[in-house]
């Protein structure tokens, strides 16, 4: 049995359409902390379950009989993310899970500027030491997120950006995609997996390719942090969600996003998307 959680979300909500088209409904788990909200599984047949990182009691339950788990990460970044994942990995050796997965991301470091980093490195450590074979899918910076690091190019015809570095910006379907092939294939990946695009673009390259998309020159250039989140400040960002964005920046620039590796296309049986891509959706 395959259990997922988070599936009411984007990627794992979309791993599981994937594991459908393999398997029966019956041999699939949903986790939600809001079952109404995982209805459309349950009209499917897929049995849903309550279970909530913050309500630890819950979790033992609904993880029992589970081969494999599919944990999602927390993005509360109003919590202590790493205790939540810890309750949630406690709660998998209590249920007697077979396998933990978990979507953790390739610039998972203890010095990443890019504070979720920290916390898939830490939730890894834990992984590590919980006795329970454990594959950590590392994945590259999902691409849809350029829709909004890039800034306002289209308008104001410029990438304006506090660092530059190249950045393996990767398809959140894509890597949807991969996470139900590597649960498929029954522990056939251990420990961490990497899962990126085949190229790491940086924001001068993807100003060249925004100004063939549209056709026009579109230039890039890196501000001063000050200057930078002066004009977050302007456009109406809050300070906390600005100081985040920067930490992006600073890791990109470090090279912490740099790496690619094949095994994303080898999953998926064909090329995966590009940043191209990403940068022409409306």
């Amino acid at each position: 049995m395959i259990f997922v959680t988070g599936a009411t979300g984007a990627l794992n909500g979309a791993t599981v359409d994937h594991l459908l088209q393999h398997l029966p409904a019956s041999d699939l788990v949903v986790v939600a902390r809001d079952v109404a909200k995982a209805d459309r599984f349950a009209r499917l047949g897929v049995e849903v379950r309550r279970g909530d990182y913050a309500d630890p009691a819950s979790l033992p339950a609904a993880y029992d009989g589970a081969d494999q788990l599919l944990l999602v990460s927390s993005n509360d970044r109003t919590a202590d993310t790493v205790e939540l994942h810890r309750s949630a990995i406690d709660a998998a050796v209590a249920a007697g899970v077979g396998r933990v997965l978990y979507t953790s991301h390739q610039a998972a470091a203890p010095d990443n500027p890019f504070h979720p980093g920290e916390v898939h490195f830490a939730t890894e450590q834990l992984l590590a030491g919980s006795g329970v074979p454990w594959t950590s899918l590392r994945y590259g910076f999902y691409a849809h997120s350029l829709q909004w690091l890039a800034g306002p190019w289209r308008e104001t015809g410029v990438i304006a950006v506090p660092g530059d570095g190249p950045v393996s910006w990767t398809a959140r379907e894509d890597a949807a995609e991969a996470a139900a092939a590597v649960l498929l294939s029954d522990g056939a990946h251990d420990g961490p997996v990497t899962l990126t695009a085949p190229a790491a673009p940086t924001f001068a390259e993807i100003a060249d390719t925004a100004s063939e998309l549209v056709g026009r020159t579109i230039t890039s250039r890196v501000l001063t942090e000050a200057e930078w989140l002066a004009a977050q400040a302007a456009a109406g960002v809050p300070e906390q969600m600005s100081g985040f964005l920067l930490g992006f920046y600073r890791a990109a620039q470090a090279g912490f996003f740099a790496g690619t590796d094949p095994l994303l296309g080898e999953l998926l049986g064909r090329e995966p998307r590009s940043a191209t891509e990403a940068l022409a959706a409306p």
